[in-house]
């Protein structure tokens, strides 16, 4: 299993793979509706956290740079995804109550990244839902933490479409403009490493940071 999740996180961060899909298996409005899917999963569905979301909007950006996807189209499309998924994520945390905190380990799900989505919502209130877009876990959490406390949907939703917005764009920005740097296309790999770094930084600062004041 720990194969086939990395065989799929390399052909959804890669342009050249992620361009063959695309215009193979994924061709038109499947793939539209795939890459939809990859957002949705990993904002919405609790187990969708493992799903690689900066560096493949990143690479998303790469492929419509390259003229594989529109790239109004396709931002239109993912920024949908992520606005429902947020909805998704927070009615299921209306619903589901406190037993999302009571969940037990399993090999997916762990309770620690409840706690470290609970962590970030101590420390930066509302604006967890917006600033949580750019942290990997922490993002697919927090808004089913917003309605497991029960915050008004109103008062999440302007949040959660501003997150919506901000990350797509920014993210798809990036690759659309960098993707044609030959050094970038050269070290794709390292950059996308560097992506990911980048959006862990602040969970690695937030344990630093714990740790120092225990």
């Amino acid at each position: 299993m720990i194969k086939q999740l990395f065989d799929l996180y390399r052909s959804l961060t890669n342009p050249d793979s992620l361009i063959h899909l695309l215009g193979t298996l994924l061709s038109g409005w499947l793939g539209y509706a795939a890459m939809f899917a990859v957002v949705f999963a990993e904002t919405g569905l609790l187990v969708g956290f493992f799903l690689p979301g900066d560096s493949f909007l990143f690479t998303i950006g790469v492929v419509s740079g390259a003229g594989a996807v529109n790239f109004l189209t396709v931002n239109i499309v993912l920024m949908l995804a992520a606005m429902l998924g947020d909805s998704t994520g927070y009615f299921l945390g209306r619903k589901a109550g406190s037993s999302v905190f009571n969940r037990p380990d399993s090999r997916i799900f762990k309770r620690e990244y409840v706690t470290r989505t609970q962590a970030f919502y101590d420390r930066y209130g509302r604006k967890t839902i917006i600033l949580a877009r750019f942290v990997p876990i922490v993002r697919t959490f927090a808004a089913c933490v917003a309605g497991v406390g029960q915050m008004p949907y109103l008062r999440f939703l302007p949040l959660s479409i501003c997150g919506g917005i901000g990350w797509v764009l920014l993210m798809t920005t990036l690759g659309y403009e960098l993707g044609s740097i030959p050094f970038v296309r050269r070290n794709f790999d390292k950059v996308i490493l560097g992506i990911i770094f980048v959006s862990l930084l602040p969970t690695i600062v937030e344990v630093v940071k714990a740790r120092r004041s225990k």
